[in-house]
């Protein structure tokens, strides 16, 4: 049984996000997603839209996804450590350093394999994309 790990914020669900479950559920016999809690998307991208816990219902309740988990608030390393996924899938767009990410799993005695998804080529695939549309139509002066 290969165990895949896809991470994201997944605040506004668009088709990228499909995308990239649907990559990450191929690459192995059980996706578990790592919703990222409040906490952090608040510190790395901007104040949630979405609560954590209805983020992880959404995705829990997607095809590929088998099981859902909200990320700790402080150490990542953490939660991969409870997963101990055999694949961990980065998203084509994530900010993570693999290097980085192969060392430190090292340290803490997981062999873990690192692959990134594709690009999703659709319009719109980025949730500040989304919202820049949103504001754009019905924000400002719009009545």
């Amino acid at each position: 049984m290969v165990r895949v790990m896809a991470s994201g914020v997944f605040d506004i669900l668009h088709t990228g996000h499909i995308s990239y479950l649907e990559q990450a559920k191929a690459m192995g016999d059980e996706l578990i997603v790592v919703v990222a809690c409040d906490h952090t998307v608040r510190k790395r991208k901007h104040e949630p839209i979405t609560p954590e816990k209805m983020r992880a219902e959404i995705i829990n309740s997607l095809k590929p996804v088998d099981r859902t988990v909200i990320g700790h608030e402080s150490d990542m390393y953490s939660t991969i450590e409870e997963i101990r996924p055999d694949i961990i899938v980065l998203g084509f767009d994530q900010t993570f350093n693999e290097d980085e990410l192969r060392t430190e799993l090292k340290k803490r005695g997981m062999s873990t394999e690192i692959r990134r998804a594709t690009r999703y080529s659709e319009d719109l695939t980025g949730t500040r994309k989304i919202i820049e549309e949103i504001v754009k139509k019905f924000g400002g002066d719009n009545e």
